[in-house]
């Protein structure tokens, strides 16, 4: 246990935020460990609260369809000392999804394509956005916040979903959906519904689509920005009346998520904010949320208690996240979900770690605090996990080459042994990839043996440390993207590594073999 980061964790938190004493009272008051958790009716919600009691969490934002399936919940969750948010989806419709495609597809979100969610798919089905600009949207949305607003006992809402689609999506995705989003592309580019062009179009006398490209256009971008705020400042408006505590589940930053959904959230008016700081989604490294920590402090709204989502982990993993945040500036802690928290030894490690931490934030006064002034590193050469990870997939691809080399995999189509190398090369950890390679294929036995040859070349190559690389040469420099490659000087393979510096911090990368190198080293080996 790393009782260091409780002892600076409010200090830090208190003149990093810019807190007067107030503030730090009222946010004091707030569930300092929470989750994330979808509700169903008819689930055994007692026991699951007796699982968060265990695991030292005390606040829970809770997905439920319908504001009665709440007034079931609440009761419960409260009998264990848990306080409850309705989490809600707010742009992007759930629940009622398909009732409002069908009796309101004027309503959807449209791209710079000209085409509608209502008729087209952005990713997945799921996303149904609809338009910010639109005043029965916007009642729409009011409407169902105050139906939840009135289940008695609810303690706040916490709002999600609540921007556009993903101009561009977290770098480890785009292989899930055969992209690569360096660039904003005009099929993920949403905010084009016609009442948006005109209300665009009469406050600065031109249509946006007109421009050479309208993703470099700043007026545009804000203004879309700025319709979302408009929506949670109203949705606030209606928290507030009932005497509730208005939260949101943002993007990482509000300079990423500006970028990335459209989405300004250090202008909402927030009691508390959970930004999604889920660090394997996007660099791979602890390090991405103690950067994401440090501008968050920074660009909140100073009247907002600043906490820190993550994605949970049933190992010491789960602690270094939380280190991360609490030590730069983060009052306390959301997990993405409790239900990740698989062994009693971790629940039961993570209690004493939220009890200790509660303690220290009782036991920090603002008059005792000190001014620690932190700031981000943006050089990737500089940050060893990042490195580290692009170490990791250099060796991986040399080594599926050399798997796939091998007699029993000579007639295995090469298309698939990458399929499954590239499935478990997710995070930074050679020992991650290991073990998703060992479990990956274990409803299919034709892969077993593919996975097996993949693990165990892979053994060898790690423990004999055998890359050799030449100094990284910068390529290519455009938008939020810095183009490097790198020599294996051992195979001669040339490796595409590039950075991504969304929000100006480092979101993402990739190590990618250039082909025609690539191919050469691999008939080498047969």
């Amino acid at each position: 246990m790393k009782n260091s980061i409780l002892i600076l964790l409010f200090i830090v938190v208190t003149l990093i935020s810019g807190c007067s004493e107030k503030k730090a009272e009222k946010s004091s008051e707030y569930p300092m460990f929470w989750t994330w958790l979808d509700y169903r009716p008819g689930m055994n919600f007692d026991s699951v609260c007796a699982v968060m009691k265990e695991t030292g969490l005390d606040g829970v934002m809770l997905n439920a369809p319908t504001p009665d399936d709440y007034r079931k919940a609440v009761p419960v969750a409260h009998k264990y000392g848990i306080e409850v948010y309705a989490w809600l989806w707010t742009m992007n419709l759930e629940h009622d999804r398909d009732k409002i495609v069908r009796e309101h597809p004027e309503w959807l979100s449209v791209n710079r394509k000209g085409e509608s969610l209502a008729d087209t798919k952005a990713y997945v089905d799921y996303y149904k956005f609809m338009c910010p600009a639109l005043p029965e949207v916007r009642e729409h949305i009011k409407d169902k916040v105050k139906a939840y607003c009135e289940v008695e006992g609810l303690n706040g809402i916490a709002i999600d979903y609540h921007r556009f689609v993903d101009v561009i999506l977290p770098t480890t995705l785009w292989s899930r959906y055969g992209i690569v989003q360096d660039k904003e592309y005009p099929e993920f580019d949403y905010g084009y519904h016609p009442e948006m062009i005109r209300i665009f179009k009469d406050k600065y006398g031109y249509d946006p689509r007109e421009q050479e490209d309208p993703s470099a256009d700043e007026k545009w971008l804000q203004f879309r920005c700025d319709q979302i705020t408009e929506v949670a400042n109203e949705i606030a408006e209606v928290v507030h009346s009932y005497g509730k505590v208005m939260a949101a589940s943002p993007f990482p930053t509000p300079a990423m998520s500006r970028k990335m959904v459209r989405q300004d959230w250090g202008k909402w008016n927030l009691d508390i904010v959970f930004p999604m700081v889920y660090h394997n989604f996007y660099t791979g490294d602890v390090s991405f949320i103690s950067d994401c920590t440090i501008e968050n402090v920074r660009d909140k709204n100073p009247m907002t208690a600043l906490y820190c989502g993550m994605t949970g982990s049933n190992s010491e993993l789960m602690f270094e996240c939380m280190d991360a945040a609490l030590n730069n500036g983060a009052e306390g802690i959301s997990i993405f979900t409790v239900n990740s928290l698989q062994s009693p030894e971790i629940r039961q490690r993570f209690k004493t770690y939220a009890d200790s931490a509660r303690t220290s934030r009782a036991e920090i006064r603002p008059e005792s605090a000190v001014t620690v002034t932190k700031s981000v590193n943006k050089n990737p050469f500089d940050n060893h996990g990042i490195m580290k990870g692009v170490d990791l997939h250099i060796l991986a691809s040399l080594s599926r080459a050399k798997a796939a080399s091998i007699p029993e995999l000579r007639e295995t189509d090469f298309a698939v042994i990458e399929s499954l190398s590239r499935g478990a090369l997710q995070g930074n950890s050679g020992e991650e990839y290991l073990n998703r390679l060992n479990n990956s294929p274990r409803r299919n036995k034709d892969l077993q043996p593919v996975a097996k040859a993949l693990a165990d070349q892979f053994s060898r190559d790690n423990s004999q440390g055998s890359l050799d690389l030449s100094d990284y040469k910068l390529i290519d420099e455009y938008g939020y993207t810095k183009h490097y490659q790198v020599t294996e000087q051992n195979s001669k393979v040339v490796f595409d590594v590039i950075f991504y510096f969304y929000g100006g911090i480092i979101s993402g990368w990739s190590a990618e073999p250039e082909k025609g190198s690539y191919e050469t080293y691999r008939k080498s080996l047969i």
